[in-house]
């Protein structure tokens, strides 16, 4: 038993002793007022308002001990600290979805365009685009972003039988692609570019996962509308360039254009 409980107990059996002496007080008067003799009587009451007044400060002890008297004997017996065990904290693996990379179609069909387009071999952010930048958050160097596959049509997760030549006309493009390791919050870009000129862009915070499937850029109405040629998506991470991929427009199916490849840019 420590010492709070000790005083509690003692307390309960102080008011159990005042109780009694009330009780015995009460008797004793009862029993006063059968006698006759009148100094029979009053030593009788003189001893029964005895009785109460030592319950009463029976009481006050009882009401004193838990509120002031615990603090005093603290003072005289200080507690001994009882150490307590700390947990060991398990870490929970965070699950990294590995995104699927799909290999672009074969082509089959060349494009009926008799000029090369001047793409940058080395893609970089336009002072312009960087003025828009209103993401603060610093990107992740192990940020992956897998090769983006081009639709006219996306059911919110992929784009709906990806390919590589498209025919006029188009009312929007869309560029899919999964992600890892992107940490939200961190500016994006994506740069839409018809035979080297740029005609189409956004910029924004990433507000999505940090890994998973259905990542996508898209334009709609770019720069000239959509005209035959060759186009080129960039995707950028802040002021780092992740991703590129490219797709080619041609005005009528029956042609049989010659597509030149194009050498893969390096980060």
């Amino acid at each position: 038993m420590d010492i709070h409980a000790g005083i509690i107990a003692l307390s309960i059996l102080i008011i159990v002793a005042a109780i009694f002496a009330i009780r015995a007080a009460l008797r004793m008067m009862q029993s006063a007022r059968k006698l006759s003799f009148y100094s029979l009587r009053r030593m009788r009451n003189r001893n029964a308002l005895q009785l109460f007044l030592f319950a009463l400060f029976l009481f006050s002890c009882a009401f004193w001990l838990p509120f002031y008297g615990e603090p005093i004997v603290y003072v005289y017996f200080p507690p001994s600290l009882t150490p307590s065990v700390t947990p060991t904290i398990t870490m929970t693996p965070t699950i990294t979805l590995t995104p699927t990379i799909t290999v672009p179609p074969t082509l089959t069909l060349t494009p009926s365009v008799s000029e090369t387009p001047t793409l940058t071999l080395t893609p970089f952010l336009p002072v312009a685009i960087e003025a828009l930048f209103q993401g603060e958050v610093t990107p992740n160097p192990d940020a992956i972003i897998t090769a983006l596959q081009f639709s006219t049509e996306f059911d919110g997760t992929n784009p709906i039988d990806p390919k590589t030549v498209f025919e006029l006309p188009i009312q929007t493009m869309y560029g899919g692609f999964d992600y890892d390791k992107i940490i939200p919050g961190v500016q994006w870009t994506a740069l839409w570019y018809h035979d080297g000129q740029l005609v189409c862009y956004e910029t924004n915070p990433w507000n999505g996962g940090t890994g998973g499937i259905g990542g996508y850029t898209e334009c709609t109405d770019p720069i000239g509308g959509w005209q035959p040629g060759q186009y080129e998506v960039q995707i950028f991470m802040g002021y780092e360039w992740e991703s590129i991929g490219r797709f080619i427009v041609i005005e009528s199916p029956d042609a049989t254009p010659t597509f030149t490849p194009i050498p893969a840019a390096t980060p």
